[in-house]
């Protein structure tokens, strides 16, 4: 397919934001956005937005923009009527069951086609609820940089969401099946226990990722030199005047899913994360920039920081490395073992949530593992 003067012209602008959008969607966006839609990305760029949000954000309104002119022959308008809106429900929450039998129930099938061919279309048959969910939130906040006003908002729009939700039999997956719980923590932790750089970077990034809340890999990707603090030691029994004590790190949020920039928001890391963390950096000489970096075959250590990516392949190949099966797990079990962990040793959910910095008593609850639900006394209560 030929590119056209305006189209090259907003890949280009794109690969200026390739700090945050994938390299290799940047000619697919330029197909689908408006020359408007990439003045709005270029604008939430300069405003400081986190990566994973805008992101996100570019994500969704490529797709938005796509499904659009497949399903209506028209550019996504703003602000997008109610009608429109009730169509996207429509055409992403629907019964496999019913559309066997009636072919225009659902999602059609010229428009499938169509967005399959683009490569905008990544799942043939209903969309999961929380991606609906988010690709409705994501075009409110869009139309809110845009300067127009919505009507997402709208009585029938948020009753259509709210019935269509209900009777979606979709159920939500985890991000990780399993939760990276202590003991699942430790078995990963002895296939690095080695002295080389690779494994003394890999042991402090798992290690700090876990103890530290149970840190998002973006977080811990992004983590930087002067995000970390030496604090002083903790005792292991705070009311104990003669308990023994351990190394501690302040570690600096700045901006993350929860938290912003300016808000000061920090964790603590202690015992054997903050040894682990000063061995790695003192062996990798680093001073400034960021913490978890490449490391070669040869051992060369990089500059430049880990993708969130690779911080996930690293803990699937460890947990190949210790006999697990990495299809179990993904780097946000160590978010759900912190929360899982915290539950099995009695910690109260407030104080875990402060470590976690979750925001909902809800959200947090619903980290903890299914089996250990099954395993908690309210369970027994009429046993």
């Amino acid at each position: 397919m030929a590119c056209s003067a305006s189209q090259i012209k907003r890949a280009k602008q794109l690969d200026a934001l390739a700090a945050v959008l994938p390299m290799a969607a940047a000619d697919r966006y330029a197909e689908v956005l408006t020359d408007a839609d990439v003045a709005t990305l270029k604008h939430l760029a300069d405003t400081g937005m986190g990566a994973n949000t805008l992101r996100a954000l570019a994500s969704d309104l490529a797709y938005l923009e796509a499904w659009s002119l497949a399903a209506t022959g028209r550019a996504l308008p703003w602000p997008a009527d109610p009608e429109l809106l009730l169509k996207f429900i429509a055409h992403h929450l629907w019964d496999p069951n019913q559309k066997a039998v009636d072919p225009a129930h659902g999602m059609p099938d010229a428009v499938i086609e169509e967005l399959w061919d683009r490569r905008i279309l990544k799942v043939r048959g209903p969309h999961a609820p929380k991606t609906v969910s988010r690709r409705l939130a994501n075009w409110s906040t869009l139309h809110q940089w845009k300067g127009v006003v919505g009507r997402l908002d709208d009585t029938a729009v948020r009753k259509a969401v709210r019935l269509a939700m209900k009777a979606s039999g979709r159920t939500p997956q985890r991000k990780s099946r399993k939760p990276v719980t202590r003991d699942v923590l430790d078995r990963l932790l002895v296939t690095c226990s080695g002295s080389k750089a690779i494994d003394l970077r890999d042991r402090a990034m798992l290690l700090v990722a876990f103890a530290a809340g149970g840190r998002r890999r973006s977080e811990v990707a992004g983590l930087k030199h002067s995000q970390i603090t030496v604090a002083d030691p903790i005792k292991l029994q705070p009311r104990d005047p003669a308990s023994p004590t351990v190394p501690c790190v302040r570690i600096a949020l700045g901006r993350t899913k929860t938290t912003t920039a300016g808000q000061g928001a920090f964790v603590f890391a202690a015992g054997r994360a903050a040894v682990a963390l000063q061995e790695w950096m003192q062996l990798a000489e680093i001073t400034s920039g960021p913490i978890f970096r490449e490391v070669r075959k040869d051992g060369f250590i990089g500059a430049g920081p880990l993708s969130p990516q690779s911080v996930n392949l690293i803990l699937k190949k460890r947990c190949r490395m210790a006999g697990l099966d990495p299809a179990e797990f993904s780097a946000h079990g160590l978010r759900s073992g912190f929360m899982t962990q915290a539950g099995r040793d009695g910690i109260p959910l407030v104080d875990a949530m402060r470590q976690s910095t979750h925001k909902s008593v809800q959200q947090a609850a619903g980290y903890y593992d299914e089996q250990e639900h099954a395993q908690s006394r309210s369970v027994r209560i009429d046993v």
